[in-house]
């Protein structure tokens, strides 16, 4: 395995990295209230469910396609300013989703080629502050791990606790506002990022290249690197697995467990609250296990999580099991990006972190697919049993590296 990258000097300063949560904390809040509000716009535009899912399959394309190129312009371009950008662009998108709700007139196509668009945006948002925090909170392992445990919280907290049902009643008010209120919380986060010092270009070492050559490069030095790629099929496989189970989870939830929508949305409220507490707990975590120990442990709990849900068909036992998924995933996120940035060279952050993103994001696509499959074919507990299988045979696949700790 390659050596790690080594610590570099200290970044801005911590008034720099609270920028950047500070606008990761006002903008999540906005995209949560978007997620719950899209579906919501999409179903009053038309009743077709294959163009309702395409709405939703928008965001994952965006990432398949674009993905990669983003992350090798990423490693090019000023971060800074790729992410004032990229905020902007999505201010305008938002504003023109806004308006033809305001004016009545925006076909179901125009709603899936704007999600489309504001999630190519986000391809190079998301890799641009993945390689500022290093910068700006330096490369120290714990230094980074608590960054990455605070940009979490704030992210499940904004994306999954309180702007899903914010947005959920604002649309109940008038369509318009939470489209209006992610408007607003990505110009916020743009001039928040525009104070932003210290987050230039990367040095390249060998010059700059042609992007079809950067993309290449890129794809190879994850493959290349045990570390990185252990990391990247870490997050594939749970990705893999939670996707089955996930895909089918409101139908289990409404056949099993005799729960209506309400009851659905707290089940959800419950992995969200996992999920915000593992963003405080995996600074922690990562300071007693490797990112092999961490990813095998993670894949086993969860495994067992899902395989409570199903054997016990209980709703309180299934509230608590989706606390631990959440908690769990949160962790490997916190841990496994920790690790990521650490091993990675500056100039490559952008490329490997979109790579690794591609990697769980198709994942996370085929897991749906599957347990939709499965579930349709056999039964809804066969999809969870699926699941179960697979994550604890990547725990117990990850095992021999965790001994080692190899990452």
């Amino acid at each position: 395995m390659s050596a790690p990258v080594e610590v570099r000097q200290p970044g801005t300063s911590p008034r720099g990295l609270g920028r950047l949560l500070a606008s990761t904390g006002i903008s999540m809040i906005g995209q949560g209230a978007a997620t719950a509000a899209v579906p919501l716009l999409a179903a009053s535009l038309t009743r077709d469910p294959l163009l309702v899912s395409l709405v939703a399959a928008a965001s994952y394309a965006a990432w398949l396609v674009v993905g990669l190129p983003a992350g090798a312009l990423v490693d090019r371009w000023p971060r800074r300013q790729t992410m004032v950008v990229a905020d902007l662009v999505r201010v305008v998108l938002l504003a023109l989703v806004a308006v033809g709700v305001l004016v009545d007139w925006l076909p179901i196509w125009g709603l899936i080629a704007v999600v489309f668009l504001i999630a190519c945006a986000s391809c190079f948002f998301d890799p641009a502050a993945q390689a500022a925090i290093p910068v700006l909170a330096t490369r120290e392992p714990a230094a980074l791990a608590k960054a990455n445990g605070h940009l979490w919280t704030l992210d499940i907290f904004g994306r999954s606790l309180v702007g899903p049902p914010l947005g959920a009643a604002l649309f109940a008010s008038a369509a318009v506002l939470p489209f209006a209120l992610n408007t607003g919380t990505f110009l916020v986060s743009a001039l928040l990022l525009i104070g932003l010092s210290g987050l230039g270009r990367a040095e390249h070492p060998d010059g700059v290249q042609p992007v079809h050559h950067a993309v290449r490069d890129g794809v190879l030095y994850l493959v290349r690197h045990s570390g990185l790629r252990f990391l990247t099929l870490g997050m594939g496989t749970y990705n893999l697995g939670y996707n089955i189970a996930f895909a089918i989870l409101v139908l289990f939830a409404q056949d099993a467990l005799g729960l209506h929508d309400q009851g659905f949305g707290i089940l959800l409220a419950m992995l969200a609250v996992g999920g915000a507490a593992g963003g405080w707990l995996g600074s922690r975590v990562h300071r007693v296990l490797s990112a092999a120990s961490t990813y095998s442990l993670a894949l086993a709990v969860q495994g067992v999580a899902w395989l409570a849900v199903v054997v016990t068909q209980n709703v309180y036992a299934s509230g608590a099991a989706l606390v631990v998924v959440g908690l769990a995933s949160t962790v490997v996120s916190v841990v496994g990006g920790t690790a990521r940035q650490t091993l990675t060279p500056d100039h490559m952050l952008g490329r490997i972190t979109a790579g690794t993103r591609v990697v769980g994001i198709g994942a996370a696509a085929l897991g749906s697919v599957i347990g939709g499959a499965v579930a349709a074919a056999v039964h809804l507990d066969a999809a969870l049993l699926l699941a179960c299988g697979v994550l604890l045979a990547g725990a117990v696949a990850f095992l021999p590296a965790a001994v080692a700790r190899r990452v």
